[in-house]
C-alpha cells in the first residue's frame, strides 16, 4: 500500500552533473534505490497545483511564515481520466513537513476541487485525509494554477526506510493546458545539468552523508518548485509591460 501519511524535515541541495557520479557512488553504498530506479532509471512525477484567484496560497509561501500550506494533485507518468492519482495537502510548520495525501480518480479529483470538497467516498480512499482536504477546499476556491513536473531518482537508506533522499532533474512547468493527462511537457525552471537533491528524514542524518555533503561542498538552501516557478512568472508578466509600457 502506498504510504499515505509523512511527517519529517525535507532539506534541499544542488548538485552539479560533475558532482552527481561522486555522490550517486558514495550513496549506492549505503542506500537502495526506489523500486523504479533500477540502474539508475528515471521515472517522471507531475504536479497540478491549486490556488486562488490571487495566489494567495503561493505569495503567503514566500513570505516565509511559521506555518504554510499547499494543496496539490499528483501522478506518476502520464495517467488517463480514469486512472489513480494522489490529492495531497502539504503542510510546513517550524520546518517538518507533514504530508497528507489519499488515492482519487483523476476526473474525481478535479470534481471534487470544483465541487468545494465535496465527493461520494469510495472504499480505496482515506477518509480521514479526505475530510482535511475537504475543509482546506472549502476554504478557499481553488483553480488549477500551474503543472510542474521533474524526473526523479530515489532511495532509502539501508534497514531505515525513513532517510530518503531523492535527485530531480528537467525540472519543468507549463500555465497552459494544466491538465495531467496532457502531457509533463513544459519550460525548463532551472540550468541545464543542475539536480535538485532533497533528504528527507525525521531523525539526524547518518555520518557518511554529513561527510558526503562536507566533502563536496554541499550546501544545504532554500528551493520552492512552486516558488521559483511564480517569481518567474511574475518577473516575466513585469518585463511584458516594459516591453509594451
Amino acid at each position: 500500500m502506498a504510504k499515505e501519511v509523512f511527517n519529517r524535515f525535507e532539506k534541499k541541495y544542488f548538485v552539479t552533473e560533475e558532482q552527481m557520479p561522486r555522490v550517486l557512488e558514495e550513496i549506492e553504498k549505503h542506500m537502495t534505490p526506489d523500486k523504479n530506479n533500477i540502474n539508475r532509471k528515471l521515472y517522471s512525477i507531475s504536479n497540478i497545483y491549486f490556488d486562488t484567484a490571487d495566489d494567495y496560497l503561493i505569495r503567503k509561501s514566500l513570505s516565509k511564515p511559521v506555518y504554510k500550506e499547499k494543496i496539490r494533485l499528483r501522478a506518476y507518468g502520464v495517467p488517463e481520466k480514469e486512472d489513480i492519482v494522489f490529492l495531497e495537502i502539504k503542510k510546513k510548520v517550524d520546518g517538518l513537513v507533514n504530508k497528507r495525501r489519499t488515492k482519487m480518480a483523476l476526473e474525481d479529483a478535479f470534481r471534487f476541487i470544483e465541487n468545494g470538497g465535496k465527493i461520494a467516498v469510495e472504499d480505496y480512499m482515506n477518509p480521514q485525509v479526505l475530510k482535511e482536504l475537504s475543509y482546506m477546499v472549502g476554504q478557499y476556491k481553488l483553480y488549477p494554477k500551474v503543472l510542474i513536473a521533474y524526473d526523479r531518482m530515489a532511495y532509502f537508506e539501508k534497514g531505515n526506510k525513513d532517510l530518503r533522499i531523492s535527485f530531480d532533474t528537467n525540472i519543468r512547468s507549463r500555465r497552459d493546458n494544466v491538465r495531467l493527462e496532457a502531457g509533463n511537457y513544459g519550460t525548463p525552471l532551472l540550468q541545464p545539468g543542475l539536480w535538485l537533491m532533497e533528504i528527507k528524514t525525521s531523525k539526524a542524518m547518518p555520518l557518511w552523508l554529513t561527510n558526503l555533503l562536507a566533502r563536496e561542498q554541499i550546501r544545504k538552501m532554500s528551493f520552492s518548485k512552486y516558488g521559483t516557478e511564480f517569481k518567474n512568472f511574475i518577473n516575466s508578466r513585469e518585463d511584458r509591460r516594459v516591453i509594451y509600457a
